[in-house]
């Protein structure tokens, strides 16, 4: 048996494995190369922050609509409750607030008790609540905008003064309170916008 021989097998074979290794290497990491991903940037960030404030505002305005009209049926209901007992007629809605401006009326047990934990000073028609569902609610109408919050402001004092009338004479305290703390409200704002802006 020639030693030459079998050296010259071995060097043969071991040629052959390492092409086929380096092959089998430069297979795999062509493989590799073709599934990579490719980074695409987004155009639509700005878009969807824009659309999600939009759709919070819009959730809010929905939310405090509703909220008022069921609150408005409850204290309709609580109003009809009174005159009904009374004997008197639920007719239009001005001589509701008259007969009610008038003070000319009872009211049962129940009824009371509701009516104060409704106007208490955590109640939802108390102070707090309902002067910051109504700044709120501006709040959300104008976008924050610092002239149509003024605007905003403006429509309630009108509205105030339409209240005023219609009731027959001054408001109650709890409403001249509440006025007072919706304007305190907007004044806070427009301080708290002058400091942002400086």
């Amino acid at each position: 048996m020639n030693v030459n021989g079998i050296s010259n097998q071995t060097s043969t074979y071991a040629a052959y494995k390492s092409t086929e290794q380096k092959a089998a290497a430069t297979e795999t990491e062509g493989k590799q190369t073709e599934v990579s991903a490719v980074y695409e940037p987004s155009a639509e960030t700005e878009k969807t922050d824009t659309v999600t404030a939009k759709q919070k505002n819009e959730a809010i305005i929905s939310r405090l609509k509703a909220d008022a009209e069921a609150r408005t049926q409850q204290l309709q209901q609580l109003v009809q409750q009174m005159i009904s007992k009374q004997g008197n007629a639920y007719g239009q809605a001005n001589d509701m607030w008259k007969f009610l401006a008038s003070g000319n009326f009872t009211v049962d047990a129940r009824t009371k008790a509701q009516a104060q934990a409704d106007i208490a000073e955590d109640g939802y028609w108390g102070v707090k609540q309902t002067s910051e569902r109504i700044f709120d609610f501006a709040k959300a109408l104008s976008g924050g905008d610092m002239d149509k919050m003024k605007e905003m402001q403006a429509a309630f004092e009108k509205g105030f003064k339409q209240a005023t009338k219609t009731w027959g004479k001054e408001l109650p305290q709890i409403s001249q309170d509440t006025r007072s703390a919706v304007n305190k409200l907007f004044e806070d704002f427009y301080a708290g916008d002058q400091k942002d802006t400086e």
